[in-house]
């Protein structure tokens, strides 16, 4: 049985879920269905995944074939910068409900700071980064207070159980507690060895924030994408420490990563579309890592960030996380 944890909003998120950006569009509703099978319960998507209908094809057939019922379900989806306006909100949120083909989701994000200009999803759904779907990035002026009543309000209409925010610094955060009347129940961000990002983890824990992890396996993840600093990097599934301790847990690497994170009190969401793997991944919170084992892999901590908008493109600004 998976663990789960308490959100300030009162409602269970299961610890382990399975995480959908870079599922293919042709095998993501194969992947869904075969990761409810193995008992996974948490899925963790994106209006900007663009695979939001076939993920929802997946949770549909699982439910039709009797495997789980909606109720047994937490499903996240996300709020993409261009929907940040207060006016844009609540139509985001209905269009990727209707993807999922859901009445609800249980928890919504927003998904980076900094509102970008409206992009209506006629002209280009998933709209991506640049206003004219190329290279222009060109901002909003909306603040995110207006963004963040506006996503209150999607829970007083029955929209989504719980919101919270994803890749939200420090200071960002403080300013939304002076004036939210319901606080983010949840803070998704790039966890691994490699970006430990400590002071963020003390300040969600002292506010009741729960945090996810997000690229729990570091590099391996950014690869694809030619990133230079990911390729110099040691794969963390490779290093000498991980292997080490797998081989003391009689584990896998992975499952040592994943547990690092959960046996510190936070959510994960791995992703494979092998059903060993994925069972191995779900099977992460049934052994615990001596405490010195946990600090040794914490040490590792070098303040390498990953997802960033500048990894991705060059642009002069989107420097988020500056």
């Amino acid at each position: 049985m998976v663990p789960t944890i308490k959100l300030s909003s009162g409602h269970e998120m299961p610890q382990v879920g399975f995480g959908l950006w870079k599922v293919d569009n042709a095998t993501a509703a194969d992947t869904v269905y075969n990761a409810i099978k193995v008992g996974y319960r948490h899925f963790d998507g994106a209006c900007d995944y663009g695979n939001e209908k076939e993920c929802g094809d997946g949770v549909a057939r699982a439910i039709k074939d009797g495997l789980v019922k909606r109720e047994d379900l937490f499903i996240t989806s996300k709020l993409w910068p261009v929907f940040e306006d207060g006016d844009k909100v609540e139509p985001a949120i209905r269009r990727s409900l209707s993807d999922w083909g859901l009445d609800y989701f249980d928890l919504y994000l927003i998904h980076f700071p900094g509102a970008l200009k409206y992009v209506d999803p006629a002209v280009r759904y998933p709209p991506g980064w640049h206003y004219d779907g190329k290279s222009g990035i060109e901002r909003s002026n909306t603040p995110t207070h207006v963004t963040w009543a506006a996503m209150e309000d999607l829970v007083a209409k029955g929209l989504t159980k719980s919101i919270g925010v994803s890749n939200f610094q420090a200071q960002l955060i403080y300013d939304m507690l002076r004036y939210a009347k319901i606080p983010p129940a949840a803070l998704q961000i790039e966890h691994h060895p490699y970006l430990v990002q400590q002071e963020l983890l003390n300040l969600a824990k002292a506010e009741g924030i729960a945090v996810t992890a997000y690229s729990s396996f570091g590099p391996a993840s950014f690869l694809e994408f030619g990133f230079k600093h990911a390729q110099a990097l040691v794969p963390l599934m490779k290093d000498d420490l991980i292997t080490g301790l797998a081989a003391k847990y009689g584990k896998q690497p992975s499952q040592i990563l994943l547990r690092w994170a959960t046996q510190r009190g936070l959510a994960v969401i791995p992703k494979t579309v092998r059903p060993e793997v994925m069972a191995q991944n779900l099977d992460c919170t049934g052994f615990d890592l001596e405490q010195a084992d946990l600090d040794s892999i914490t040490a590792k901590d070098a303040n390498i960030r990953f997802n960033q908008p500048s990894n991705y493109f060059p642009t002069d600004k989107m420097w988020i996380f500056g």
